[in-house]
């Protein structure tokens, strides 16, 4: 069953041109994407789909949701392969993303910056106009004083029995003196008048004036200023107190923050929105939603006075917030709104305790822009035009940033892309492909180390063929000079004669050869070629022809050549007699080898050659030695006859003779004939040396030939180590029975 799953999987994503997924989330995606197309299909059949709104949604978020970690595989990948999206991806994180950050940095500051302006000309603005009303107020007190004292000529004292009410005059007057009627030109303003803390009549507008203050509260001794939080809402409370004949006279003037005020405020600013419930505490920022009850009798205590409901109170609503002046529109795209909460300092009517009132000012940049500037235009305007060439100036600058990075990109994608196109052109074997090198930079350094390396590579490829070549004949040179050599151990009559070669190199230019001739006869050569590798090889090829000329030449001839009939001898063209023992001649062979290599060969080519000639009927051994190490005959008693009688190395030197000795082989004797690549390796200890190579061959002698020769071989092995073998090695063995 899951391998029909499976296979759907990957037949539907087949479809789509797409690899089937693999893994868990995957799988999850793939068969919720595949129920939700089933979910919307069946909404469209009627009667079918009703109430399958629900679980279709469900099965697309749910596909979609685990298909996220997919979708950012696929996108990293096509996205950030190539190495152009990778550096421009590098270039906004190292580049862009600063500057970005800079600008958010900057702009919110600037933020802050604009906000905290906004607020400080808002409070400096609340500031004046609380000063100019404190200012009327006092004003207003003195001349009320001053009035009363006129009026009344002197206030009588407490216990002097008479007394007028002050301010009669005025009440019965019902004018308004110009003092006041300056104080009233504010609508909301309201004025109250107290003597000994009791409400007079004032001659006032009945709008103007304050009754529903029956007595200040009793916090306040001297005097006071500032704003007043008052059943939710804020007043601006200005109080004067004055002494008249022994009288406390109290003066209280108040205005309500209401839409009217505040718009005189924000003019030219913005909007101000002033919110009571908002207060700042100790803890942070607090909403006070409790209830101000009113009484109708306020008593002068601070803790029990409580505020009645203020006639006049401006419209707003019931949480006591306030909003005064409008925003204009912005005269740009970066003209936006800006709007920054502040605190404004209040005290509680009631009980005297400060409270920070929230208020939020709302302005734009051009407006404090201008409000910042408006004692100096000039400067102003140079400064907005400075500020703009900087703005204009870090554009260009960073466009160029962006150009020139750009364009860096370019040169180095376009670099990687000349090596991949050129490295896939290597890979199927175009190696005569070479990259366009137009620049001098690295990049182009390193398009011409390709080309180098190409090159480089096309040359050892062919070297590389060449050698292969070379190998292959030189296998082949090996393979006939292998056959050049006896293909196995030879036996004439009771002499057995086993032999051994290993190059040094691939060929060698050691020589040994076995000629078996009728009658039991054998002919015994070994030697070696001066150097090393082919040319040693190609001399050593042509002394084994040569001395198998000879020998089966003088055979043929005394068969078959020019042989009187009278008397039955070989006769040469003098017609004297040539005796048949010439021909058994290793001294007259060697002669002969001699005149042919000096008359064939460069001059400094030369070998060694040792020759014998064996008869089994006779069982003796005549030889001739041209240069060669003098074989060897282990005696069965122990001792060593050297084989050494004969002359100089052949192909040296012209019209040489080569003297003859012979020696008979008694049963048990054998004959060791070797090349100097037996004896000279040599290691920390010294040379292998014949003491060891005899000894070798005198503890095996019981051995067959071929152990006898393997045990050299694997002791010389031995000897050497781990260096290379540094000449050819040749061994013959022949052992009588």
């Amino acid at each position: 069953m899951g391998n029909r799953i499976r296979a759907f999987e990957e037949r539907t994503c087949a479809l789509l041109h797409s690899s089937a997924p693999s893994g868990r989330s995957g799988r999850v995606a793939f068969w919720s994407l595949l129920t939700a197309l089933c979910l919307f299909t069946l909404r469209i059949v009627p009667g079918i789909g009703t109430g399958l709104r629900a679980w279709s949604w469900l099965a697309l978020l749910t596909g979609l949701f685990f298909s996220v970690p997919a979708i950012f595989r696929w996108m990293r990948w096509k996205l950030l392969w190539r190495l152009r999206n990778r550096l421009f991806v590098t270039y906004l994180l190292i580049g862009v993303t600063p500057v970005v950050l800079l600008g958010v940095l900057a702009a919110g500051a600037a933020y802050v910056l604009f906000g905290q302006f906004a607020n400080f000309a808002a409070t400096t603005e609340i500031e004046t106009q609380l000063l100019q009303l404190s200012a009327n107020n006092e004003s207003l007190a003195r001349h009320i004083q001053h009035a009363l004292l006129s009026t009344s000529g002197a206030l009588a004292t407490p216990h002097s029995g008479r007394s007028r009410t002050p301010g009669s005059g005025w009440a019965q007057s019902g004018e308004i003196p110009p003092e006041v009627q300056t104080v009233i030109d504010i609508p909301e303003l309201r004025v109250g008048l107290y003597i000994d803390g009791k409400l007079r009549p004032f001659p006032v507008p009945p709008e103007h004036a304050l009754t529903s203050l029956q007595s200040p509260p009793g916090w306040i001794k001297d005097g006071f200023r500032g704003l007043t939080l008052d059943q939710e809402h804020v007043f601006f409370r200005a109080i004067t107190r004055e002494k008249v004949n022994g009288h406390t006279l109290t003066v209280v003037t108040s205005l309500p923050l209401d839409a009217g005020f505040l718009g005189r405020v924000a003019s030219g600013l913005g909007k101000i929105s002033l919110l009571p419930k908002v207060r700042i505490a100790e803890n942070g920022v607090e909403y006070n939603q409790r209830d101000v009850k009113t009484s109708a009798g306020v008593s002068g205590s601070a803790r029990g006075a409580v505020a009645t409901p203020v006639p006049g109170k401006p419209d707003s609503p019931d949480d006591g917030a306030a909003f005064g002046g409008t925003l204009p529109k912005g005269t740009g795209i970066f003209d936006i709104p800006i709007t920054f909460p502040t605190t404004v300092e209040t005290v509680d009517w009631t009980t005297g305790k400060r409270i920070a009132v929230v208020a939020l000012v709302t302005s734009r940049p051009s407006l404090l822009y201008q409000r910042l500037f408006r004692e100096s235009v000039a400067i102003g305007g140079g400064v907005r035009a400075a500020i703009i060439l900087a703005a204009v100036v870090f554009t260009c600058l960073e466009l160029l940033a962006i150009f020139l990075a750009s364009r860096l990109s370019r040169t180095i994608t376009h670099s990687v892309s000349d090596l991949y196109h050129a490295t896939r052109e290597v890979d199927q074997g175009r190696l005569t492909y070479r990259i366009p090198v137009t620049r001098h930079d690295q990049l182009a350094a390193l398009s011409q180390s390709f080309n180098l390396m190409t090159e480089s590579l096309l040359r050892l490829l062919q070297e590389q063929k060449e050698k292969e070549r070379l190998q292959s004949e030189m296998a082949i040179a090996q393979e006939v000079q292998a056959n050049l050599f006896p293909a196995a151990a030879v036996r004439v009559g009771e002499l057995e004669l086993h032999g051994l070669c290993r190059p040094a190199r691939s060929v060698s230019g050691d020589y040994y050869d076995f000629l078996v001739l009728g009658h039991g006869e054998l002919c015994l050569a070994i030697g070696d070629i001066s150097g090393k590798g082919i040319s040693a090889a190609l001399l050593m090829a042509g002394l084994h022809s040569a001395v198998r000329a000879y020998r089966f030449a003088s055979e043929e001839l005394f068969a078959g050549g020019t042989i009187d009939s009278q008397i039955g001898q070989l006769q040469d063209a003098q017609g004297n007699i040539i005796p048949r023992e010439a021909f058994r001649s290793p001294g007259n062979l060697l002669r002969l080898l001699n005149q042919h290599l000096y008359r064939s060969t460069q001059p400094e080519k030369y070998a060694t050659l040792f020759l014998a000639y064996y008869d089994a009927a006779t069982r003796v051994l005549r030889y001739s030695n041209g240069g060669q190490l003098p074989p060897l005959i282990l005696r069965a008693n122990g001792s060593v006859v050297r084989l050494d009688r004969g002359g100089t190395v052949i192909g040296l030197l012209d019209n040489m003779f080569y003297q003859e000795g012979s020696v008979a082989l008694d049963p048990g004797d054998i004959l060791v004939a070797y090349s100097d690549g037996v004896t000279e390796p040599e290691n920390e200890y010294g040379d292998f040396g014949e003491d060891r190579m005899v000894d070798l061959v005198h503890r095996n002698r019981s051995l067959p030939l071929e152990e006898i020769t393997h045990r050299v071989m694997q002791a010389l092995d031995d000897w050497i180590g781990a260096a290379e073998q540094p000449d050819d090695i040749t061994l013959v063995l022949a052992r009588q029975h």
